[in-house]
């Protein structure tokens, strides 16, 4: 069965948790997590990049020329796409880049990221951290040796963390999450997940009651 470590407010590693096989054990999809990546970054996407196609570029109503006897080629109009200012042809237009994933899918990606961080013990849960100083945080995160970008999972309706939003939020390698919107691409990109006590129990509990239901 996979193991969280637990760290207290200085970093000291407590215990070991059990994590639940269904949420971070099994084999890990890599198909399944590539596409819910994509369609994540996908749906992150403006779409708004727009051009103006000739008949959108504002002037060239008058035919620079007459038709016959300049000896110069043949025009309509200065707005046409071979003409400098002239229109642009199959350029961008506002679009939506959303991509379809069910929930199964999303769910199977989610649980093979956390399976593979589980396997290269970088799953943690941080009990009593009651410091909201920057410093404070800085120092738990080093003698726990976690480096580079750590994800925080956080518990909205828990006062705990609140407290570690404050502490860590001004840390450069620090990304936060709320249990109820982890994503398979935040999962991913991080070198260490930390869970606020608070916020494992709600993650696990929501995934459970929605795999029974």
């Amino acid at each position: 069965m996979p193991q969280a470590t637990v760290i207290d407010g200085t970093g000291k590693n407590t215990s070991t948790k059990d994590l639940p096989e269904n949420l971070f054990g099994g084999d890990i999809n890599e198909a399944v997590m590539h596409q819910v990546v994509v369609a994540q970054l996908a749906a992150a996407r403006s779409g708004t990049a727009s051009t103006k196609t000739r008949s959108e570029v504002r002037g060239g109503g008058a035919k620079p020329w007459r038709q016959k006897g300049t000896g110069r080629a043949r025009h309509g109009s200065s707005r046409s796409p071979i003409w400098v200012g002239g229109g642009t042809v199959f350029g961008p237009k506002p679009r939506d880049y959303s991509m379809r994933v069910n929930k199964k899918m999303r769910k199977a990606a989610l649980r093979s990221a956390l399976a593979d961080k589980a396997n290269n013990a970088k799953i943690f849960v941080l009990d009593g951290f009651s410091e909201t100083k920057t410093k404070a945080a800085a120092k738990c995160l080093a003698a726990a040796g976690l480096e580079g970008r750590v994800l925080l999972v956080l518990d909205p309706d828990d006062e705990g963390s609140t407290v570690v939003d404050r502490a860590f939020r001004n840390l450069g390698g620090a990304a936060f999450s709320l249990y109820g919107a982890l994503g398979t691409y935040d999962v991913l990109v991080a070198d260490a997940i930390v869970f606020t006590t608070s916020a494992f129990e709600c993650f696990t509990n929501v995934q459970n009651r929605e795999v029974s239901a």
